[in-house]
């Protein structure tokens, strides 16, 4: 009774059970990886069943991509909410890195996924044409600031769009997966809300020097 219960549901609601699973997955993913994350696992902490993980997603690497999708997307989808058309240029470039900053830092375990692909060699990011398009959306959103700063004679002419790109992510990116290493090393002062507030700000500063005319 109760799998027929379970069946009936997974048929009124298919999008909600495919959120389900891809938030208990996206946690497993990002607490173990790819290798230590366990199907039967997600599974029980989902009101779904492995055969039917199996018919949304095919098998565990196909899990593992959409995952990293929903992941990519959220972050992204966040990006699209801020109105780089109405702001100038400098506040445009802020408001872009002072998101990517606060999104990484309440939002711990995208970075552990990333970390996790990372070690798998970027080979099932590879694969997802969805998270290449949503990346070079991104970096076109980033163009575009920049080329309207130019334009308005407040950024350099030789701007490397890739390599900005590249200078705002590990920042910010690092801030994240580097935390507990700094940590030990360093001590804790740097991630009290005074020391996040004052490295957001100095990564927007060095950011926006650099770009300067």
């Amino acid at each position: 009774m109760k799998d027929e219960r379970l069946r009936k549901s997974w048929k009124q609601d298919s999008e909600g059970v495919k959120h389900d699973i891809l938030s208990v997955a996206m946690d497993a993913f990002a607490d173990y990886g790819l290798a230590g994350a366990r199907i039967d696992v997600i599974a029980e902490r989902t009101k779904t069943s492995k055969r039917m993980i199996y018919y949304y997603f095919g098998d565990k690497d196909g899990l593992y991509v959409a995952a990293l999708e929903a992941a990519y997307a959220r972050v992204r989808a966040g990006e699209q909410d801020i109105d780089i058309e109405g702001l100038g240029p400098r506040d445009a470039m802020a408001e872009l890195i002072t998101f990517l900053f606060d999104y990484y830092r309440a939002n711990p375990k995208l970075v552990r996924m990333v970390m996790c692909e990372n070690v798998n060699q970027a080979r099932y990011l590879e694969q997802s044409e969805f998270i290449r398009d949503l990346n070079l959306t991104s970096m076109r959103r980033i163009s575009r600031v920049v080329a309207r700063g130019q334009e308005e004679g407040l950024f350099r002419d030789d701007v490397d769009v890739t390599a900005l790109y590249w200078q705002i992510q590990a920042q910010c990116f690092y801030n994240v997966a580097n935390r507990p290493s700094f940590s030990v090393k360093f001590g804790d002062s740097v991630f009290s809300e005074e020391g996040q507030d004052a490295l957001r700000a100095q990564i927007v500063e060095s950011v926006l020097r650099y770009l300067a005319r």
